[in-house]
């Protein structure tokens, strides 16, 4: 066999390196320098070059059996998901791989509460990719967007009334609605009736927006957008709005009434 011809062989086409039976080191090294690959057809290579192969495409790391921190983490730093591809990562690896990507959690086993926690202050959404997350890890990703709660197969009512409180548009998340559980979303947000008008108790609706707007400590945006709201009307309650916050609302309300009335001439 013709060596100097061989090499330039793989070196033009590196893949050739897999028809060669028993190539000499310097082969090798020629053909992982041209494509990191190869090392997939390179039978007990050496360290180095493992070395060379990840070197020159850090997908490599996918065929070294014992990598080095060095070469995860130069795998890491090309690409986040790499982490799939090594064996027995250490904890620097993982944590540098969900810093790039929080997505890169769906690669780590068994993570503990302090990853999963770093993933869905990164991003949200990588909730979904995490197996039997602790609630406080499910309320965290709710904290930071309401969005979290369709990751989540059985949220709590407090979860629920985490991510309505940010957006009444969670309320498309809510797969079984009760009477006491509609009570609850109309105190925390009031703009989620629109999502259940048709399915809460007229006596409910009445009863809650007399208890809500009595109070000395109504939220002022919560008066507001009573008055504005349209999906509550005369005939919910037997009376418009107005008279309604000045037959049962406080003084604060009623105040606040006034104002966003003047405001709407």
């Amino acid at each position: 066999m013709d060596q100097e011809k061989v090499l330039k062989n793989i070196e033009s086409n590196p893949l050739s390196i897999k028809m060669i039976p028993n190539p000499t080191e310097e082969m090798k090294k020629v053909a992982v320098q041209k494509n990191g690959l190869t090392l997939e057809y390179i039978k007990n290579p050496t360290k180095e070059i493992e070395t060379l192969a990840v070197a020159q495409n850090p997908r490599a790391i996918k065929f070294v059996q014992e990598p080095t921190e060095e070469m995860m983490l130069q795998a890491i730093e090309n690409s986040w998901s790499d982490l799939q591809y090594i064996k027995q990562p250490t904890q620097k690896v993982i944590t540098r791989a969900v810093e790039k990507s929080a997505w890169a959690i769906q690669y780590v086993a068994h993570p503990d509460e302090a990853l999963q926690l770093l993933a869905v202050k990164k991003d949200y959404t990588a909730l979904k990719y995490i197996k039997m997350p602790s609630e406080m890890i499910k309320e965290e990703a709710i904290k930071i967007n309401y969005d979290a709660l369709k990751y989540i197969s059985e949220p709590s009512l407090e979860m629920e009334l985490l991510a309505i409180g940010q957006n009444e548009r969670a309320m498309t998340y809510i797969r079984e609605l009760t009477q006491e559980k509609m009570r609850a979303f109309l105190k925390a947000n009031l703009l989620t009736i629109k999502y259940m008008m048709d399915k809460i108790e007229r006596a409910i609706l009445v009863e809650t927006l007399k208890e809500i707007l009595s109070s000395e400590t109504v939220e002022e945006h919560y008066v507001r957008e009573f008055i504005r709201c349209q999906s509550i009307t005369r005939e919910h309650l037997s009376m418009d709005k107005v008279t309604f916050v000045y037959e049962y609302g406080s003084k604060k309300a009623k105040m606040i009434t006034v104002d966003e009335k003047l405001k709407m001439l």
